[in-house]
């Protein structure tokens, strides 16, 4: 016999394997608007010189609240569109998935910002002892592996190329920190780098390439 949970859960795969077409399609634009703002952010950060640490977090703590916003609406648009509830099961399911690895970037970010705004009270522990590049190239590091771990799993209730995709991001976080520190005159365009070339430039490839082979697989 199949308890109440049991049935649950084989339901939410059923439906996630029913609309598995359906996200992919709305992957596409989500993944191409996500790296567009990314794109136009590192453009717009590394042009105003933004690289204060604490401007730096804060600057990309609005630019990651305009990406997800957007991408809420565009998801919420398409299941109005397509006659289906939002906050689903499935989609509570993927939610829940991506939580955890995205609440850790966020709350490091917050920590190393106030560790950086607070007065330094004497030789305490962290007092001068963390340098501009750990906030302006570890951090940013840090921030692709932890967003890797999370498209990763979501790949779990979702399409095996959002599996792959996040493997691709781990990779290039974890082999991006063989270049090391850059030099204090390379530090601007390397941290911008970072966060256009994961965030930006990366996301609009992937949502090109599901783009065409949504094309290519719909047709007869």
């Amino acid at each position: 016999m199949q308890t109440p949970s049991a049935s649950e859960h084989l339901q939410v795969i059923r439906t996630l394997m029913e609309r598995s077409a359906l996200y992919r399609r709305a992957l596409a634009p989500i993944t191409i608007f996500v790296g567009s703002v990314g794109v136009i952010a590192a453009l717009v950060g590394w042009q105003l010189q933004i690289i204060r640490p604490v401007a730096f977090i804060g600057y990309w703590y609005v630019v990651g609240a305009i990406a997800i916003s957007g991408a809420f609406l565009m998801v919420r648009r398409q299941a109005l569109k397509d006659a289906e509830p939002f906050w689903s099961p499935p989609t509570r399911r993927v939610a829940r998935a991506m939580l955890p690895p995205l609440t850790a970037g966020f709350v490091l970010g917050g920590l190393l910002g106030m560790n950086e705004l607070l007065p330094s009270q004497g030789p305490g522990p962290t007092a001068g002892l963390i340098p501009q590049w750990i906030y302006l190239v570890c951090l940013p590091l840090l921030w692709v592996i932890l967003y890797g771990c999370a498209v990763h799993a979501s790949g779990f209730f979702m399409t095996r190329g959002m599996q792959l995709f996040g493997w691709l991001i781990i990779a290039g976080g974890c082999a991006s920190f063989l270049v090391g520190a850059p030099r204090e005159s390379q530090m601007l365009t390397f941290s911008y780098g970072i966060m256009g070339g994961f965030f930006g430039l990366l996301h609009i490839a992937y949502g090109v390439y599901l783009y065409f082979t949504e094309n290519r697989e719909s047709e007869p």
